[in-house]
């Protein structure tokens, strides 16, 4: 069955998997649109080599995504933190794995904002030379989601009200513990010798609008009154993504050179503009990440810019707002995003029934980012035509399109670990 034929038995057949109605789920009413060309420089000259690339093109790219999409850093962010041991046990996940906690102090030792690391790592005799590649990304809900282990503390600041996991009065509670395992799998991990990384995003910035007076924004004069090219929360986030490196680089028990980051959603927006902007990350891995994430903007199927901007207007900076109802005029598409991972392997996912999120128009941003692997000597999606169901495709461009919705499972995560072993070069 053709991908447009899913979509439309998808979308509107009877009792299958719903989408917010009054946006377009038709492939026949996708605009006509030309994508700006990844390898051309600003100057009209097309790029020729990977210097060509490295030195000119790509920093251009990355300009015009701060400039128009995600918004810059501000100059008076310091990047700057102070790394203390919560807690610690060789006896996790039933003996099998090492469990460490580590909270990371933004500003002063002791007091908010801070980020807590939870860190699984199998156990020392399993570590290869001493150190052992990660899995690392942002959750949602909170540490305590992703394992049933009580040392693993509820954290007690903003979180979303989620009835899928029972906090209310934007209090998370013990009630969601291990509620989003599936999601994360910490023991397929560690049996297959990778760590798991992982911190709540709201320790970074709450999810929500407030004109920039909780988070990480507090600790920068800047954020009283943000330029219209100056960030967002999905920037937000993904600075935070890079103080998390930052600790790997300080941890022996991790192999800082092989960490895989990954993101579902609005984190998988974010996984894509961190590995982007820190190029330590040598895997970069989006789940559903659509609309902002991996598929295009110009398709207009599915969540449009101007939604994401009107339901969420501080997860982009104030001058992505121009671009409403405008697809066709941002000098970027989310294939450009894709391609400022190069050389490093990138692999983008997708739901058959996560119609909002675009399948198709995911799955060719990684094809239309593919050239710029191609100038490295790399092949990227391999094949121009999406694959059927669950049939992973690519080289360093993976992608696939699974069975189910918009979530992480188990069928997603055997593939990222097959593709990072296989890019890390792991038996």
């Amino acid at each position: 069955m053709k991908l447009i034929t899913l979509i439309t038995v998808l979308t509107f057949g009877a009792g299958l998997y719903a989408q917010p109605a009054g946006y377009n789920y038709d492939e026949s009413k996708v605009p006509e649109y030309k994508l700006p060309e990844v390898l051309k420089l600003a100057t009209g000259r097309t790029v020729m080599s990977v210097s060509q690339w490295q030195e000119k093109r790509r920093p251009e790219v990355l300009e015009l995504f701060r400039k128009h999409v995600y918004g810059r850093i501000p100059g008076d962010v310091d990047n700057s933190f102070i790394s203390v041991l919560q807690e610690e046990s060789n006896q996790a996940l039933g003996g099998k794995a090492i469990r460490r906690q580590v909270r990371l102090y933004l500003k002063v030792k002791g007091e908010s904002p801070y980020i807590d690391l939870l860190i699984y790592l199998p156990k020392k005799e399993l570590l290869r030379d001493g150190s052992v590649p990660i899995f690392t990304g942002l959750n949602f809900n909170g540490n305590h989601t992703v394992t049933l282990e009580k040392q693993v503390p509820v954290h007690s600041k903003w979180s979303r009200n989620d009835p899928r996991v029972g906090h209310k009065d934007n209090r998370a509670n013990e009630g969601s513990r291990g509620v989003k395992i599936e999601r994360w799998q910490p023991e397929m991990l560690v049996s297959q010798g990778f760590g798991l990384a992982t911190a709540y995003y709201g320790d970074i910035d709450p999810d929500f609008d407030d004109g920039w007076k909780n988070g990480i924004h507090t600790l920068f004069p800047s954020s009283t009154k943000l330029k219209k090219d100056e960030w967002g929360s999905i920037a937000s986030w993904a600075w935070g993504l890079s103080r998390m490196m930052d600790y790997f680089e300080t941890d022996e028990d991790i192999d800082h050179q092989r960490v895989a980051l990954t993101g579902l959603s609005r984190l998988g927006k974010t996984a894509l503009w961190a590995g982007a902007e820190d190029e330590r990350f040598a895997i970069v891995i989006s789940t559903d990440s659509g609309c902002g994430g991996a598929a295009l903007s110009r398709r207009v199927f599915g969540e449009t810019v101007k939604r994401i901007n009107t339901s969420f207007p501080h997860w982009f900076c104030d001058n992505f707002n121009q671009y409403n109802d405008a697809e066709h005029h941002l000098p970027v598409d989310q294939h450009m995003l894709v391609a400022l991972i190069a050389p490093r392997p990138v692999y983008i996912a997708s739901a058959i029934e996560d119609v909002w999120a675009d399948p198709k128009g995911e799955f060719v941003s990684g094809l239309e980012a593919s050239p710029v692997y191609e100038l490295f000597g790399k092949v990227g999606t391999g094949t121009a035509e999406h694959p059927p169901v669950d049939n992973p495709i690519g080289d360093y461009v993976g992608y696939h399109m699974r069975s189910g919705d918009h979530d992480a499972n188990r069928f997603d995560w055997e593939q990222y670990i097959r593709f990072a072993k296989r890019h890390f070069k792991l038996n």
